[in-house]
């Protein structure tokens, strides 16, 4: 498990606006409490990616270095999100014969080596960043969650795999290793945020995440309790800021708190009444602020909120999995905090749509406890679901373990 020799966990989400970093500990009842948080704002990536090595690493340093000192320990090991890579989503279907046995662990094993074998392959050039098994069957017959102990003549598996471009992913290793951390796993940011915001039903029934982040926003689907499908589009709320710095020629820092203060994605009845003060660049004395009404503010708004949203259908559609993907969406991320921005979702995506927080996780300050650190918050639970999978199942490709264990149960049933 990531994090110390402690029994800590650290999760560390780097995105394109923040760099926030969760440390926590286990409750004793099966939860997670948070004992440190540090978050800081965001220098050197660009949609996910790392573009100013020693600017990312600066801010990852002292966002670690604030949990650190909240959580009075020092952090060896980290679980890492990743939004950027262009990360690409894939279902490979193996089936393997089980000769009518009783199916065990080593019979798993196999049939997912058999399926990261063949992803590996069609992911040439690309590096694997999860292997996630989305349902078993037997002798054709789909469903199983976990087969282990039935009986068939064959066992399928459908395993979804997600790669990324390597040069991305090695550029934001470095940033995080050059401060002295070890990267224990990498988690894609929708995946990670579906883990801290869904309940069950909905990832039963089938449910779209959607993650508005800064610079990307990421696209997860879960159906029947797995994860089927994950995208994702190189717009966020970063885009929404730069057009209204452009469109009001203000600096961006102002046009970042137009956003947040007045900013909607819905007009209203009022707006063309209601004046913002706009500063402009380089102006001083009278000419230094210009007074608009706040319908030309969520004017420039609106638009980037539904390309951003007719995007994400147009990509679900363009995948097949739209029909799996349910009449359910939630929204995380900080973009999802903007006014009216739940309203257009059901809108445009024609969903119930629902703002999801942070579940399962204790100590959260009101401050973090919202949607912007959804994915933080959901690499805390993937650390745990790791831990558990290492100790009820033996390491992938093991095929080996499955004779042995066929082996010590036939000296227990003779002798």
């Amino acid at each position: 498990m990531a994090g110390t020799r402690n029994g800590l966990i650290v999760a560390l989400d780097v995105g394109s606006t923040k760099v926030c970093c969760f440390v926590a500990r286990s409750d004793g009842a099966g939860g997670l409490r948070v004992v440190g948080i540090g978050h800081q704002v965001s220098h050197g990536l660009k949609a996910g990616t790392v573009l100013d090595l020693e600017a990312a690493e600066g801010c990852i340093r002292a966002a670690v270095d604030a949990a650190e000192r909240m959580a009075r320990d020092t952090v060896e090991r980290v679980v890492l999100s990743l939004a950027g890579g262009r990360p690409s989503s894939q279902t490979i279907a193996v089936e393997v014969a089980i000769a009518g046995h009783e199916i065990n662990a080593g019979d798993l094993s196999r049939a997912l080596a058999q399926a990261r074998s063949r992803a590996l392959e069609q992911a040439a050039g690309r590096e694997m960043v999860h292997a996630i098994p989305a349902g078993y069957a037997i002798d054709g017959t789909p469903g199983y969650r976990d087969p282990r102990g039935m009986f068939g003549s064959r066992l399928g598996v459908n395993l979804h795999a997600i790669s990324a471009a390597p040069g991305p992913i090695q550029n934001l290793r470095l940033a995080t290793e050059r401060c002295h951390l070890e990267v224990e796993s990498l988690v894609v940011a929708p995946y990670a945020a579906g883990l801290s915001t869904l309940v069950e039903d909905e990832t039963d029934l089938g449910v779209t995440l959607i993650d508005m982040g800064g610079g990307t926003t990421s696209v997860a689907v879960f159906y029947d309790g797995h994860l089927v499908h994950a995208d994702v589009i190189p717009v966020g709320g970063g885009h929404v800021t730069n057009d209204i710095a452009r469109g009001l020629s203000t600096p961006t820092r102002s046009a970042e708190r137009l956003k947040t203060l007045y900013g909607s994605a819905i007009a209203g009845p009022a707006d063309d009444g209601d004046m913002v003060t706009v500063p402009q660049i380089g102006e001083s004395g009278a000419n230094a602020v210009q007074h608009v009404p706040r319908s030309m503010l969520i004017g420039i708004i609106q638009p980037r909120i539904e390309e951003t949203l007719e995007l994400v259908r147009n990509r679900l559609q363009a995948s097949g999995y739209a029909r799996l993907a349910g009449r359910r969406a939630v929204l995380t991320g900080g973009a999802s905090l903007l006014t009216g921005a739940r309203e257009l979702a059901a809108r445009i995506l024609d969903k119930q749509v629902r703002i999801g927080r942070p579940l399962r996780v204790q100590g959260l300050a009101e401050a973090t406890d919202g949607p912007a650190f959804a994915v933080c918050a959901g690499l805390l639970a993937h650390a745990v679901r790791e831990q558990h999978a290492l100790a009820v199942a033996p390491p992938p490709g093991t095929a080996s373990a499955g004779r042995f264990a066929r082996l010590g149960r036939w000296f227990k049933e003779n002798f």
